[in-house]
This record gives structure tokens, C-alpha cells and sequence, in this order.
């Protein structure tokens, strides 16, 4: 997976590298035309440079008259010549074509123009001449330098598309950054998303819309749960108390008995079940003070005292072992209690006798951790995907297990913005780590 920024950049620096591509490809012909239309205007500039010098001073320092003789120059390398002479020609010549040319028992490849003119009834013929060596070297320098320009060119337009998309896309991360940082499904009103991009605003305008349908839903959703939970309470105290009315009769049917104090045990199950929801729906309300100061090396080891009888008579193992000691703030220590009381009490639901459960506090990368690894039954991958759900429990729900108190514990770190990783395989037992955020006292 690529972030847009990298394949916005990555689209643009490709569709450089293909024109550059196709661009160097045709590079050898394009220098060439251009070189030979170079070299002639240059030859076409001297050329009109000596015919006026001769228009100038006359034809006689350069031809001796009556005598066959012309003139001939060339400069040291050879790489240019001039040549004028008598001509008997039949028709004018003004051309320019590559010819071999033999300068001090040395045959050379020129580029020359041949033109002819007239002197006092005479024609003469100039012939001006490049060498091929010196045009070919010059196409080479000019490919050098173009094949540098496109490398600097390629690299300055990939930081300047890096620079530019980072900066237009910024909205775009300030609006994921928001979304990440929200506890209730709402954005800050009072901030609404700057911008010269109207995609970005009309992207800010429709996330705020649905984030506040889907924090209505929330509201609807967690006022039906109190209200009904507190509803119910009322009910199952009229019924706790006449059961417990009934029992305290005396001669009263060993049957009977039996199936009031099985009511009574439901009775106290749906209690459970009803104050635990709504737990959960004042810690999500942020209903709860975080006024505490907790030392998490002393709640470990009382949640650990706390399960030790039970973890005795069910025969595992409770080993705890607390590096050093950490001062969590802002907290609210009997829901972090809660937290890490339901994850151990859990543990040893599912771990058969001679098991052990590690509860162990350190810190890692900065942070504060604090697992809780059993050795049970652990889970499948499913059941992973499930753990948090309300009334979703890691096996079939027996007993008095409500089914919701991994999803209490998950309400609680989120409350305290704890991070929870949760590692676990079936026979191999499950390991619970939770990472207090770092808060300066």
C-alpha cells in the first residue's frame, strides 16, 4: 500500500522518464539536424564574410591575375579550410555536400560549400570546408550537456512534485489526523478545514455531516441503554426482594426452595448484566472523574491478590513480576481495577488446573506495559475478531459471565487511551498487553 503523495509523484516522475526516453531516443537525429543546419549557416556567415572582404579590397590579394594559381588555407588541426580559385564552370554553384578531401598526404571528411561567382568577366569558385570530426565532436558535447539538463530536470520536477503534492494534500492529512485523534464520532466545530481546494472542503463538509448522524445514533443508542437498564432495576428489586420473602418462610418445599434460589441467581445474573451496561454507557459518556494518580505496580499486585484464592482452588498459577514502579495521572483507579480484573478473572475461566498465568509491568520503547499471558485454551482467529464484542465470549457462556466484560475492559482503555493488543492461538494459551501513554506528572 502507497500513500496518494507516492503515487501521485511516482505517476509523475514515470511520465518524465518515458518522454525523456522517447526524447533520447530521437535525440541523435534532432542533434544532427540541427548541428548540420548549424554548421551550414556557418559556412553560409563566412562565406558572405569573404565576398565582402573581396568586395572590399579586390580579388588580387588572394588570386595573382594572369596566372593559374589560387588560394588555400586551413588552420592548424585542420579542422576548417578556405580554398578560392579560378573556375571554368558552365553553370553557378551555390551547394554544400560531404566530400574527401587530401590536406598534407591526409585524407579528410568535409562538410563544404561550394559557390561560384564573378570578377570582371572571371568566374572564381570558394569552396569552404568543416571537418565531420569536429561536427561529430560538437554533437556529442551538445548530447552531453542535454542528457545532464534532463537528468537535473527529472530530479528537480520529482522534489518540486514531492514539495507541491505534500502541500496540496495536506488538508487531506489534517482531516486524517482529526479522525484519528477523535474519541466521539464528532470533528471540533469551532475548526472548520482551511483550504483553497474545494474537493478538500466539500470532503470536510460531508465527514462532519455523517459524523454527526453517526453521533446522534450513538446518543439514541446509549440513552435506550440507560433508560432501559434503568428500568429493569426496578423490577428486579421488587422480585430479589419477594423471592428472598418467600425463602424466609418457614416448612417450605424442598422444591420450591430449589427454584427460588435458582431465581434468585438469575435474578442476580440480569443485575450484573444491567449495571455492567451501564457502566459501559457512562465510561463511553465520559461520566467518570479521572482525578487519580494510580501507582500501576501496586493495582497489579492487588488484582493479583485479590484472584489468588480463586486461582488456588482452581489449581494455576499466578506468577507476577513488576519491574518497577510507574505513576499513571489523570486516571480513575477502580475502572483501571475493573480493567485489569476482568482480563486476569477471564484467564482463569479458561485455563485448566496446572496452568499459569504471568501478570507482569515494565517498561517498553518509552511506555508503560503491562501483560497478562495465561496458558488455556486460547482462541482462533474468529474469536479474535470477536473479543470486544458485547455479549461475545472467548468460549460458550457458562456460569454468571455476562458476556460483556471484555467489552467493558475495552471501554475503559479507550477511556484512559490505552493501547491493547490482544496475541493468542488455540492450546496455546492468550497474551493481553496494555500500553499506558506516557503522561509527564
Amino acid at each position: 500500500m502507497m500513500k496518494l503523495q507516492t503515487k501521485l509523484a511516482l505517476f509523475n516522475l514515470l511520465s518524465k522518464l518515458v518522454f525523456s526516453a522517447l526524447f533520447t531516443g530521437f535525440l541523435p537525429l534532432l542533434i544532427e539536424r540541427i548541428n548540420t543546419r548549424q554548421t551550414d549557416n556557418e559556412l553560409i556567415d563566412k562565406r558572405e564574410e569573404i565576398l565582402d572582404l573581396i568586395a572590399e579590397v579586390g580579388i588580387e590579394p588572394f588570386i595573382t591575375l594572369g596566372t593559374d594559381e589560387g588560394f588555400g588555407s586551413y588552420n592548424i588541426l585542420k579542422e576548417e579550410f578556405i580554398s578560392l580559385e579560378k573556375a571554368d564552370l558552365s553553370e553557378d554553384w551555390n551547394f554544400i555536400e560531404v566530400t574527401k578531401r587530401l590536406i598534407d598526404n591526409e585524407t579528410i571528411d568535409y562538410r563544404v560549400l561550394h559557390y561560384s561567382f564573378r570578377v570582371e568577366g572571371q568566374t572564381y569558385l570558394l569552396e569552404i570546408g568543416k571537418s565531420l570530426t569536429s561536427i561529430i565532436y560538437a554533437e556529442k558535447n551538445i548530447r552531453k550537456v542535454i542528457l545532464i539538463f534532463l537528468v537535473v530536470f527529472i530530479a528537480v520536477t520529482l522534489l518540486s512534485d514531492l514539495f507541491y503534492t505534500a502541500r496540496i494534500l495536506h488538508p487531506l492529512r489534517v482531516i486524517t489526523g482529526r479522525l484519528s485523534e477523535t474519541v466521539t464520532p464528532s470533528f471540533d466545530q469551532s475548526e472548520p478545514l482551511v483550504t483553497s481546494t474545494e474537493d478538500f472542503i466539500r470532503l470536510d463538509r460531508t465527514l462532519r455531516e455523517m459524523m454527526k448522524k453517526i453521533e446522534e445514533l450513538f446518543r439514541k443508542e446509549k440513552e435506550i441503554t440507560v433508560n432501559i437498564s434503568h428500568e429493569l432495576m426496578t423490577p428486579v428489586s421488587v422480585l430479589r426482594s419477594k423471592l428472598e420473602n418467600m425463602l424466609m418462610q418457614e416448612n417450605l418445599d424442598p422444591a420450591l426452595e430449589t427454584g427460588l434460589d435458582e431465581s434468585l441467581r438469575t435474578l442476580h445474573r440480569l443485575k450484573a448484566l444491567v449495571n455492567s451496561l451501564l457502566m459501559i454507557a457512562r465510561i463511553e459518556s465520559r461520566q467518570y472523574l479521572r482525578e487519580d494518580i494510580v501507582d500501576l505496580k501496586e493495582l497489579v499486585e492487588e488484582v493479583a491478590g485479590e484472584l489468588s484464592p480463586i486461582a488456588e482452588d482452581a489449581g494455576v498459577t499466578i506468577n507476577l513480576k513488576c519491574d518497577r514502579d510507574y505513576r499513571f495521572p489523570n486516571a480513575n483507579r477502580t475502572l483501571l481495577f475493573s480493567m485489569l480484573y476482568n482480563v486476569v478473572n477471564n484467564a482463569l475461566k479458561n485455563t485448566p488446573s496446572g496452568g499459569k498465568i504471568d501478570i507482569g509491568g515494565r517498561e517498553n520503547a518509552g511506555r508503560f506495559e503491562v501483560s497478562i499471558c495465561d496458558t488455556g485454551r486460547g482462541m482462533t482467529r474468529e474469536q479474535l475478531g470477536k473479543l470486544f464484542s458485547r455479549f461475545s465470549t472467548r468460549l460458550e457462556p457458562t456460569g454468571d459471565s455476562t458476556g460483556i466484560g471484555l467489552a467493558i475492559t475495552k471501554s475503559i482503555a479507550d477511556f484512559h487511551d490505552i493501547s491493547v493488543r490482544v496475541m493468542s492461538e488455540p492450546e496455546k494459551g492468550t497474551q493481553f498487553f496494555f500500553f499506558f501513554p506516557v503522561i509527564s506528572l
